[in-house]
């Protein structure tokens, strides 16, 4: 092979190169920074774009997407409780504004770490945690309003700032447990003796109610008693002439005690029961029932 087609060859091959290194592509979604010499030129947008070889190249490829920061800050509370707060920032470049993204900052997610630190540990502080946990939303929105500010200068905004967590020191965790048990406690114990006075007040009245009903039960079996020995009385006196009406009594009396006792002595468990049976026993038994109805009478007679 001679000279001059191997210089074809070289020729041929460098030109395919050249044409090779002068066409690059650009993803959706991104843009490339292209440079002459070192010096920003253009920002070339998606699709097949043109760069002069050997002259320019794509010095960076910018993302337009919405990506996602995570910080956390460690910070105290105004009630002297120290805290971790979980920051989530997204952020994405601007569109226009690809070249100050690219060139003014060094680290953008270190800047945007330091806004956020800031901002944090200047509105914690003038919370107690209660109002840490209550108002995240708050804190979230506050670094949101200053790093979109902030970070605009520098080709970045801010779309939103989510506090994730609030995450205190074990011990302050397990004293917080500790409050919110003893007040349920306290509320159990409070339902529990409520419903132990409605239990003893429901009680008392039902008691109430069935010593109503029996004394009237006594007081109507009173009334049945007097209205029959008054019914016995007067028909013994009509029928059998010559005896009065203290022995008729006497008579219808002793005649019921003596069926009691029978009653008693033929009922099933009866126990052994010692009753006086002398003249005289009698006799104050007689006096003891006789006294009994004729306080049943004065009772029936008041109503």
């Amino acid at each position: 092979m001679d000279t001059s087609a191997i210089l074809l060859i070289v020729a041929a091959v460098f030109v395919v190169i050249i044409l090779a290194n002068s066409w690059f592509t650009v993803r959706q979604q991104s843009c490339a920074i292209v440079e002459r010499f070192g010096r920003y030129v253009r920002t070339a947008r998606p699709g097949l774009r043109f760069k002069i070889p050997l002259i320019e190249r794509v010095a960076q490829r910018v993302s337009l997407r919405v990506q996602q920061l995570p910080v956390e800050v460690e910070t105290k509370t105004a009630d002297n409780v120290f805290v971790k707060v979980s920051v989530a920032v997204q952020y994405r470049v601007l569109q226009g504004s690809e070249a100050d993204a690219s060139y003014k900052l060094d680290n953008h997610e270190e800047q945007i770490q330091s806004y956020v630190l800031d901002v944090v540990r200047a509105k914690v502080p003038k919370m107690n945690l209660d109002e840490v946990f209550e108002k995240k939303d708050d804190i979230g929105t506050s670094v949101k309003s200053e790093l979109d500010v902030s970070m605009k200068i520098y080709g970045f905004e801010i779309p939103n700032a989510l506090v994730t967590d609030v995450n205190p020191a074990d011990n302050v965790k397990a004293a917080m447990n500790e409050i919110n048990t003893q007040q349920r406690l306290q509320v159990a114990a409070a339902a529990k003796g409520e419903a132990n006075k409605i239990l003893v007040v429901k009680n008392a009245e039902a008691e109430a109610e069935s010593k109503r009903l029996q004394g009237e039960g006594i007081a109507k079996q009173r009334q049945a008693i007097v209205a029959g020995l008054r019914e016995s009385i007067a028909a013994f006196t009509e029928q059998v002439g010559g005896v009065n009406e203290h022995e008729v009594l006497n008579l219808v009396l002793l005649t019921q005690y003596f069926d009691t006792l029978k009653e008693i002595g033929v009922s099933a468990g009866s126990k052994v029961i010692l009753l006086p049976h002398s003249p005289g026993g009698v006799a104050d038994i007689t006096e003891q029932l006789r006294t009994a109805i004729i306080t049943g009478s004065e009772a029936v007679e008041k109503k």
